[in-house]
C-alpha cells in the first residue's frame, strides 16, 4: 500500500512537472517570438535591365523593411544594339546597398542583422573584363541586343556530325543546352565580341579575358575583384549560355568546341543557387556571406513558392517570361519552348527544371505608347483608358518590335497594327496593346500544355504590369485560367532572399507562404477561342518584313 502510495504521489509530481513545462515553453516560445534581438534580416542585390535595387526582407515575415533604387541607363548606338556600362552598374549597386543600409540605421535595425546576401540580375546579358586590372573590355550587351544575328545565320550553316538536316543540327543542340538559336542568347554576344572588339581578341589571346554574365561581374568585384574576387555563376544563369549542358549542369565541350569558344575566355565556376559563394569585402556590409545567386525569371518563380511541379508563373516587365515547373527531369520543347534550369537549392540537391517561354516586349510597349507616340503619360493612365472600352473595336496589335521570341522565334518579324477602321479609337489602341501582351502569354501557355501533356491550371503572375487590375481581368479571360497575384509584389528580390537564406539556415524550403489575389474568367470559351483565332491572323501578317519574300511566312517554327 505504501508503495501504491510513493508511486501515486510520484506521479502527481510528474503531471504538475509536464504541465509547469509546458507553460515555461509557451512563456519562453512567446518570449522569443517577441524578442527584436531574435529577428535576422536577408539582403536582395537585384541587377535588372531598367534598375538596381537592394531589398532587405525580414526572416519571421519575409516582407521588405527598406530598400534603395536607381534607374539604368541603356547606351544604344545602333538599331537593335543595347548596352549598359558594366562598372557604371558596379557603382550603383554599391549604391543602393549603403542608401539602405543608412535606412536600416533610421529604423533601428542594424546593418550587422542581416545574415547573407542574395544577387538576381538580368540573364544573358555579356560581360568581359580583364583578369589582371579587373577593367571591363567593353560595355555588357544586354540581352534583348539583336547585333549578332548575322553570327546566328552563319553557324545555322555550319556541320555537325551524324545531323544532315538543319533541323537535326538545331534539334542536336537543343538536346544538349536546351536553347534555339537566336542571338538572344550569351554566347552569341560574346563571339560578336571576339570578332568586332580588338581588345577582347588580344585579352582571349594572352589569357586574360573573363566572361561571365552579370551575376559573375557582380560577384567576382564583391568578393574582392583583382584581389581574389570569386569567379562563380549559378546553374541558372549558366543555363541561358548555350554553353552548359543542361544534363550534366557543367560547361559542355562539344557546345564550346561548336562555338569556338578559345581556351583564352576564362568561364565562371558554375555552382546552384544556394550556397555560401564569399563575402563581401568592402562597405557597410563587409564580411556579410553571398549566399544565393540566381536569374531574375527563375528567382521570381522561387518568389512565386512554384516549388512544385506543374506550377508557373508569369513577369511581366519589359518583357514577359513564363516558366513551368517541370520537376527533376528536363523536356526538350517541341513546341517552341526552352528548356532552363528553375534552380538548385544547394551544392548537394537534385537540379529542378523548368520551360520558358520569352516574350520579347511586354512593358515596353507601353512604354513605346508613352514616350514615342505619347499618346498617354503614364502606365495607370493607359490602363484606365483601355477599360473604358469592351473590346478593341477588331484592332490587332503585334509589338513584335525586335522579332518574335517563343513559340515563333522569327527574328524577321515586325511590330504591326492591324484591323484599322474610322472608329478605332486611342483607347482601342490601348486595349489592343494589353491584348497584343496577353495573347502572346497564351501562345506560350499552350506550347507547354502541348510539349507536357497538362494544362496550366492557374498562372501566378508579378512584374510592373500586374498591378493593374484591368490587365489581370483581360489575362485571366484571354487565358481561360485564374491568374494570381502576390499581394507582397518583390517576388524577384524575395527569390534571391530566399535562396541566400535557405543557405545559411534562416528558411526552409515550403515554410514561406504568402496572400494573393485571385482573378477568374469572365467571358465564355467561344468567345475566347474567337479573339485568338483573329490574333493568330494578326501574327502571320507580322512575318516576313525584313526578307525579300514571304515565301516562309507561314513557318511558325523560326529559329
Amino acid at each position: 500500500m505504501i508503495i501504491l502510495f510513493y508511486f501515486f504521489v510520484k506521479f502527481i509530481q510528474n503531471l504538475q512537472f509536464v504541465k509547469m513545462s509546458r507553460i515555461h515553453n509557451l512563456i519562453c516560445y512567446k518570449r522569443n517570438k517577441s524578442t527584436p534581438a531574435e529577428e535576422t534580416f536577408v539582403g536582395a542585390i537585384d541587377e535588372g535591365s531598367s534598375s538596381t535595387r537592394f531589398l532587405v526582407f525580414s526572416s519571421k515575415t519575409h516582407l521588405p523593411v527598406a530598400s534603395h533604387q536607381i534607374n539604368t541607363t541603356n547606351i544604344c548606338l545602333n538599331d537593335g544594339w543595347v548596352e549598359q556600362d558594366p562598372e557604371d552598374i558596379l557603382i550603383k549597386v554599391k549604391e543602393t546597398i549603403t542608401v539602405t543600409c543608412e535606412k536600416l540605421k533610421s529604423i533601428n535595425i542594424s546593418p550587422s542583422s542581416i545574415v547573407a546576401i542574395g544577387v538576381t540580375n538580368q540573364r544573358e546579358s555579356t560581360v568581359v573584363w580583364d583578369k589582371y586590372t579587373g577593367k571591363p573590355l567593353y560595355n555588357a550587351i544586354i540581352w534583348m541586343d539583336m547585333r549578332a544575328q548575322g553570327i546566328v545565320e552563319r553557324l545555322l550553316e555550319k556541320r555537325i556530325p551524324n545531323c544532315d538536316t538543319l533541323d537535326e543540327r538545331k534539334r542536336n543542340l537543343q538536346f544538349k543546352c536546351g536553347l534555339t538559336m537566336n542571338p538572344y542568347f550569351s554566347v552569341f554576344k560574346l563571339l560578336w565580341l571576339m570578332e568586332n572588339v580588338p581588345e577582347v581578341l588580344k585579352a582571349i589571346q594572352e589569357k586574360r579575358c573573363m566572361f561571365g554574365t552579370i551575376d559573375s561581374w557582380l560577384i567576382w568585384n564583391l568578393t574582392g575583384g583583382i584581389k581574389g574576387g570569386v569567379h562563380v555563376t549559378d546553374v541558372t544563369n549558366a543555363s541561358r549560355t548555350m554553353l552548359m549542358n543542361i544534363h550534366s549542369l557543367r560547361w559542355d565541350q562539344t557546345l564550346i568546341e561548336f562555338f569556338n569558344i578559345p581556351n583564352g575566355v576564362i568561364l565562371p565556376e558554375i555552382r546552384s543557387c544556394s550556397e555560401v559563394f564569399g563575402r563581401m569585402v568592402d562597405g557597410p556590409l563587409a564580411e556579410t556571406k553571398i549566399a544565393g545567386c540566381i536569374g531574375d525569371q527563375q528567382a521570381a518563380l522561387l518568389g512565386q513558392m512554384c516549388f512544385l511541379s506543374g506550377q508557373a508563373k508569369s513577369t511581366f516587365g519589359t518583357g514577359c517570361f513564363v516558366l513551368y515547373n517541370t520537376g527533376r527531369k528536363p523536356v526538350i520543347s517541341e513546341h517552341g519552348l526552352l528548356t532552363t534550369v528553375a534552380f538548385k537549392m544547394g551544392a548537394h540537391t537534385d537540379p529542378i527544371y523548368a520551360l520558358e517561354g520569352s516574350v520579347a516586349v511586354a512593358g515596353f510597349a507601353a512604354k513605346w505608347l508613352m514616350e514615342n507616340l505619347e499618346v498617354v503619360d503614364s502606365y495607370q493612365d493607359l490602363t484606365m483608358k483601355a477599360d473604358t472600352v469592351e473590346n478593341t473595336n477588331g484592332v490587332h496589335f503585334v509589338p513584335a518590335f525586335s522579332g518574335l521570341y517563343a513559340p515563333y522565334w522569327r527574328s524577321d518579324a515586325r511590330g504591326t497594327i492591324s484591323g484599322l477602321t474610322m472608329e478605332m479609337t486611342d483607347a482601342h489602341l490601348m486595349r489592343a496593346t494589353l491584348e497584343g501582351i496577353c495573347f502572346q502569354t497564351k501562345d506560350v501557355l499552350q506550347s507547354m500544355q502541348s510539349d507536357t501533356g497538362h494544362p496550366t491550371t492557374a498562372l501566378n503572375v508579378d512584374g510592373g504590369m500586374s498591378v493593374s487590375d484591368t490587365f489581370l481581368q483581360i489575362l485571366t479571360n484571354l487565358c481561360g485560367i485564374p491568374v494570381v497575384r502576390p499581394k507582397m509584389v518583390e517576388t524577384t528580390a524575395l527569390g534571391a532572399a530566399l535562396a541566400a537564406g535557405f543557405a545559411v539556415g534562416v528558411w526552409r524550403m515550403h515554410s514561406v507562404k504568402s496572400d494573393c489575389d485571385t482573378y477568374v474568367p469572365t467571358i465564355c470559351y467561344k468567345e475566347q477561342k474567337t479573339k485568338y483565332d483573329m490574333w493568330k491572323n494578326a501574327i502571320k501578317q507580322s512575318i516576313g518584313w525584313n526578307r525579300d519574300n514571304d515565301e516562309d511566312n507561314d513557318d511558325f517554327a523560326g529559329f
